[in-house]
């Protein structure tokens, strides 16, 4: 039989991201939280954190994780449904999900289900392809991702898709582009990229012209609702939704570089496969709302 009061040390280890945060959270002693760790590796035979700064959980300390995550959840929901919490007790639910969702129509489509079910949203953000790794590493209990296939031990459902097309202010467009978008023009062109990660132009550049440039002058936002000023103050071009990008287009301030060609990104919910009615609920929730705020 596992000993949750010591998984419930790793875990806080882990998302603390310290021995004496944990301690904190718990009321106990760095050194009682440094036992208990200990214990249970002694316990499970092998080696669960590894003492770097900040610690890392190895591979069996994050299976051991999102077991203890999954658990948790389960407990959460039976205390509902026995009615013993409290009026004042809330329900954590960690998703994972990109930066562009976030600022665009996640909110809209959960709002209401968080309002009513007094839940509290723990949001971890990164790239779209990157969240499913949150959540095979139970860092999350379901995620927004563009992978098509389900993790072991999770359920899919398709959400809808996010087409992409690229963005300049007029004078931008004029100043660096007085022929339409060309490749030539692409290498001198400043760019606004979220991350190192992101590979949207690349992938438009090589849809229209079959080919992506040499290089590409550019700054990195990593803020989608900065990332949308950056391109309207006229300091670079760049990808970016139709849900974020229509204000803009609709009154001038934006224009379409290649207005016949886009990046549609599908979008899809992993998340556990578990009878954990608080989950479920979300997730139709989540899925109706992308229904009616998603493109097909």
């Amino acid at each position: 039989m596992l000993d949750y009061k010591l998984i419930e040390a790793l875990a806080l280890v882990s998302q603390g991201g310290g021995f004496d945060k944990a301690a904190h959270a718990m009321n106990i002693t760095q050194s009682a939280v440094s036992q208990r760790v200990k214990l249970l590796e002694e316990q499970m035979g092998q080696i669960l954190v590894a003492r770097t700064s900040p610690p890392r959980l190895t591979s069996a300390g994050r299976y051991l994780l999102k077991h203890y995550l999954q658990v948790k959840r389960l407990e959460d929901d039976l205390l509902g449904e026995m009615a013993l919490q409290s009026d004042n007790r809330y329900t954590p639910i960690a998703v994972a999900l990109n930066a562009d969702s976030l600022a665009t129509w996640f909110l809209a489509a959960i709002q209401s289900f968080v309002k009513e079910n007094g839940v509290l949203l723990d949001i971890r953000v990164d790239d779209q392809e990157q969240t499913h790794q949150l959540l095979k590493d139970g860092d999350a209990v379901g995620c927004i991702s563009t992978k098509d296939q389900p993790l072991q031990g999770c359920r899919l459902d398709y959400l809808g898709q996010m087409n992409y097309h690229m963005y300049a202010s007029p004078e931008f467009a004029k100043k660096w582009f007085p022929s339409g978008l060309t490749i030539a023009d692409a290498c001198s062109a400043p760019a606004i990229i979220f991350n190192r990660k992101d590979a949207l132009h690349n992938k438009l550049f090589q849809l229209v012209f079959g080919q992506v440039p040499d290089s590409i002058p550019a700054n990195y936002v990593p803020s989608s609702e900065k990332f949308v000023n950056f391109i309207e103050m006229g300091l670079g071009y760049g990808m970016l939704p139709r849900q974020q990008s229509e204000p803009f287009t609709r009154d001038g301030r934006l224009v379409d570089l290649a207005p016949d060609h886009n990046i549609p990104v599908k979008l899809y919910w992993h998340c556990w496969n578990l009878k954990s009615k608080l989950l479920v609920n979300f997730s139709r929730q989540l899925i109706l709302g992308a229904i009616a705020l998603l493109d097909e």
